[in-house]
């Protein structure tokens, strides 16, 4: 997800909405799929993880979101709408809390705040669709090479040797992002770093060669701003 800035200075508007800062604590849910969605979010602090949880207990991670990062694609001027996603506290933090009431009631009054505002919501739908595509067309292990460009994207830092991700994951973290299992990352993992394509030290990895894994998965080169995690 895009950061206020990056969508638009406009959007920072919506600091003005902010009805009250929210502590959340680490491995708790600041929102849970089901209940009435009636709250969007400015993260200050921490890093929030956006996920699927399904009725066998497995979760598909499509979202890490850090400071700056709005959450809560609520659908605006429709009455009792529920969230879709689960939001669970990754690192403890803050985040400012605009409700959906106020939200409107702004959007309503002002036209470009309004267009700028959707525009956001089209890039989410983007980012959304381009991961199932990924994840649909070219199996667990394209959807583990497509995660690693995306958090290289949102969260990676140029070194001398290739690209470092500086947010550890750990493989059961990087499963829920593919939508498979713990040991088949493992395996895939362990691939890619016999092949010098990246290496981990200390839950943290570094990125050798990016454009092996773009080309492994037909990469369609997205504009950065659709092709991250947060």
């Amino acid at each position: 997800m895009q950061s206020l800035k990056e969508v638009s200075t406009e959007l920072h508007e919506l600091f003005e909405m902010v009805h009250h800062i929210r502590k959340m604590e680490k491995g708790t849910f600041l929102f849970q799929e089901g209940a009435i969605a009636n709250e969007l979010y400015i993260v200050q602090s921490g890093i929030l993880q956006v996920s699927k949880i399904i009725p066998d207990g497995r979760e598909l991670t499509l979202r890490m979101c850090k400071k700056g990062d709005l959450i809560g694609e609520i659908d605006i001027f429709c009455p009792s709408q529920k969230y879709l996603l689960s939001g669970r506290v990754a690192e403890s933090g803050e985040v400012a809390v605009i409700m959906k009431d106020v939200l409107e009631e702004k959007l309503s009054k002002n036209l470009p705040l309004s267009l700028v505002y959707m525009k956001w919501m089209s890039q989410q739908y983007r980012k959304t669709q381009t991961k199932f595509r990924d994840l649909v067309l070219h199996g667990k292990k394209g959807a583990l090479y497509s995660t690693l460009i995306r958090i290289s994207n949102s969260y990676g830092i140029m070194k001398t040797d290739g690209i470092m991700i500086r947010l550890p994951l750990t493989n059961q973290e990087l499963a829920n992002f593919c939508g498979t299992s713990r040991e088949v990352v493992n395996r895939l993992l362990s691939d890619l770093r016999k092949a010098n394509i990246i290496s981990i030290d200390k839950g943290t990895i570094t990125i050798h060669d990016i454009d092996y894994l773009r080309n492994e998965i037909d990469c369609e080169r997205c504009p950065v701003e659709i092709c991250r995690i947060n």
